[in-house]
Protein backbone atom coordinates (compact mmCIF):
# COMPACT_ATOMS: atom_id res chain seq x y z
CA UNK A 1 0.00 0.00 0.00
CA UNK A 2 2.94 2.53 0.86
CA UNK A 3 4.49 1.86 -2.68
CA UNK A 4 1.50 2.61 -4.08
CA UNK A 5 0.72 5.64 -2.54
CA UNK A 6 4.60 6.76 -3.34
CA UNK A 7 3.95 5.68 -6.89
CA UNK A 8 1.07 8.00 -7.13
CA UNK A 9 3.42 10.87 -5.70
CA UNK A 10 5.94 10.37 -8.34
CA UNK A 11 3.74 9.95 -11.02
CA UNK A 12 2.03 13.23 -9.86
CA UNK A 13 5.14 15.49 -9.14
CA UNK A 14 6.62 13.73 -11.99
CA UNK A 15 3.00 15.05 -14.70
CA UNK A 16 3.29 18.05 -13.13
CA UNK A 17 6.61 19.21 -13.98
CA UNK A 18 5.37 18.89 -17.90
CA UNK A 19 2.40 21.24 -16.36
CA UNK A 20 1.99 24.32 -18.99
CA UNK A 21 1.64 27.59 -17.87
CA UNK A 22 -0.62 30.37 -19.36
CA UNK A 23 1.63 32.90 -20.70
CA UNK A 24 0.37 36.29 -18.96
CA UNK A 25 0.98 38.36 -22.20
CA UNK A 26 -1.21 36.38 -24.03
CA UNK A 27 -3.51 38.73 -26.62
CA UNK A 28 -6.58 35.83 -28.33
CA UNK A 29 -7.11 37.70 -30.97
CA UNK A 30 -3.48 39.08 -31.94
CA UNK A 31 -3.08 34.96 -31.99
CA UNK A 32 -6.16 35.39 -33.98
CA UNK A 33 -4.93 37.72 -36.04
CA UNK A 34 -2.01 35.85 -37.59
CA UNK A 35 -3.56 32.75 -37.34
CA UNK A 36 -1.64 31.22 -34.48
CA UNK A 37 -2.08 28.25 -32.26
CA UNK A 38 -1.70 27.26 -28.70
CA UNK A 39 1.95 27.99 -28.96
CA UNK A 40 2.05 31.36 -31.30
CA UNK A 41 3.00 29.24 -34.08
CA UNK A 42 1.47 28.11 -37.42
CA UNK A 43 2.91 25.96 -40.85
CA UNK A 44 4.50 27.75 -44.10
CA UNK A 45 6.05 25.85 -46.79
CA UNK A 46 9.16 26.66 -47.02
CA UNK A 47 10.89 26.61 -50.32
CA UNK A 48 14.79 26.40 -51.23
CA UNK A 49 15.33 27.69 -55.02
CA UNK A 50 18.23 25.65 -56.79
CA UNK A 51 19.92 26.09 -59.50
CA UNK A 52 17.96 25.25 -62.33
CA UNK A 53 18.02 22.69 -64.98
CA UNK A 54 18.06 25.70 -68.13
CA UNK A 55 21.82 26.67 -69.03
CA UNK A 56 20.34 29.89 -70.63
CA UNK A 57 23.56 31.56 -72.21
CA UNK A 58 21.56 34.96 -73.30
CA UNK A 59 22.68 37.35 -70.59
CA UNK A 60 20.06 39.95 -71.48
CA UNK A 61 17.65 37.18 -71.60
CA UNK A 62 19.10 36.01 -68.35
CA UNK A 63 18.67 39.72 -66.32
CA UNK A 64 15.14 40.21 -67.96
CA UNK A 65 14.42 36.96 -66.22
CA UNK A 66 15.95 37.70 -62.90
CA UNK A 67 14.33 41.19 -63.20
CA UNK A 68 11.34 39.84 -63.51
CA UNK A 69 11.90 37.11 -60.39
CA UNK A 70 12.53 40.54 -58.51
CA UNK A 71 9.78 41.71 -59.32
CA UNK A 72 7.61 39.04 -58.57
CA UNK A 73 8.89 38.38 -55.11
CA UNK A 74 7.73 41.96 -54.29
CA UNK A 75 3.94 41.37 -55.65
CA UNK A 76 3.62 38.53 -53.28
CA UNK A 77 5.15 40.19 -50.79
CA UNK A 78 2.06 42.60 -51.32
CA UNK A 79 -0.38 39.55 -51.27
CA UNK A 80 0.80 38.34 -48.36
CA UNK A 81 2.16 35.21 -49.89
CA UNK A 82 5.99 35.69 -49.18
CA UNK A 83 7.05 36.08 -45.41
CA UNK A 84 10.74 35.87 -45.88
CA UNK A 85 12.97 35.64 -48.86
CA UNK A 86 16.75 36.05 -49.22
CA UNK A 87 20.05 34.41 -51.14
CA UNK A 88 22.29 31.71 -49.79
CA UNK A 89 25.98 31.69 -49.36
CA UNK A 90 28.01 29.76 -52.40
CA UNK A 91 27.45 25.84 -51.26
CA UNK A 92 28.40 22.69 -52.85
CA UNK A 93 24.58 21.84 -53.08
CA UNK A 94 23.47 24.48 -55.93
CA UNK A 95 21.05 26.16 -53.47
CA UNK A 96 20.40 30.16 -54.32
CA UNK A 97 17.96 31.31 -52.08
CA UNK A 98 15.05 30.74 -49.58
CA UNK A 99 10.87 31.63 -49.45
CA UNK A 100 8.60 31.35 -46.92
CA UNK A 101 5.41 31.16 -48.14
CA UNK A 102 2.18 32.04 -45.82
CA UNK A 103 0.52 28.90 -47.64
CA UNK A 104 -0.52 25.39 -46.11
CA UNK A 105 -0.19 23.55 -48.69
CA UNK A 106 2.23 22.36 -51.70
CA UNK A 107 -0.27 22.99 -54.14
CA UNK A 108 -0.63 26.98 -53.53
CA UNK A 109 2.67 26.93 -52.79
CA UNK A 110 3.21 25.27 -56.26
CA UNK A 111 0.86 27.91 -57.93
CA UNK A 112 2.63 30.78 -57.19
CA UNK A 113 6.24 29.53 -57.44
CA UNK A 114 4.52 29.13 -61.59
CA UNK A 115 4.01 32.74 -61.39
CA UNK A 116 7.76 33.39 -61.33
CA UNK A 117 9.50 33.69 -64.36
CA UNK A 118 12.97 32.66 -63.34
CA UNK A 119 11.71 29.39 -62.18
CA UNK A 120 8.82 29.57 -65.03
CA UNK A 121 12.20 28.97 -67.36
CA UNK A 122 13.76 26.65 -64.98
CA UNK A 123 16.88 29.32 -64.17
CA UNK A 124 15.69 28.31 -60.55
CA UNK A 125 13.80 25.15 -59.21
CA UNK A 126 12.35 25.03 -56.04
CA UNK A 127 12.41 22.43 -53.26
CA UNK A 128 8.99 22.62 -51.15
CA UNK A 129 8.82 21.59 -47.26
CA UNK A 130 6.53 21.87 -44.76
CA UNK A 131 8.00 24.41 -41.74
CA UNK A 132 6.25 25.19 -38.71
CA UNK A 133 7.31 28.45 -37.56
CA UNK A 134 6.47 31.85 -35.37
CA UNK A 135 2.58 32.79 -36.59
CA UNK A 136 3.70 36.35 -36.09
CA UNK A 137 6.74 36.33 -39.01
CA UNK A 138 5.00 38.53 -41.30
CA UNK A 139 5.04 41.17 -39.22
CA UNK A 140 8.93 41.25 -39.29
CA UNK A 141 8.04 43.08 -42.72
CA UNK A 142 6.90 46.32 -41.25
CA UNK A 143 10.19 46.63 -39.27
CA UNK A 144 12.34 45.22 -42.29
CA UNK A 145 10.90 48.79 -44.37
CA UNK A 146 12.14 50.83 -41.48
CA UNK A 147 15.64 49.91 -41.31
CA UNK A 148 16.88 49.36 -44.70
CA UNK A 149 18.35 52.41 -46.26
CA UNK A 150 17.66 51.31 -49.38
CA UNK A 151 14.16 50.56 -51.83
CA UNK A 152 14.46 46.70 -52.92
Amino acid sequence: MKQLLLLQVFLYLGLSSFAQTINPNYDSTLAKTFGADDYGMKMYVLAILKTGSNNLEDKAVKDSLFAGHMQNMGRLVDMGKLIVAGPLGKNDKTYRGIFILNVTTFEEANQLMETDPAIKEKLLEPELFKWYGSAALSDYLKTSEKISKYNH
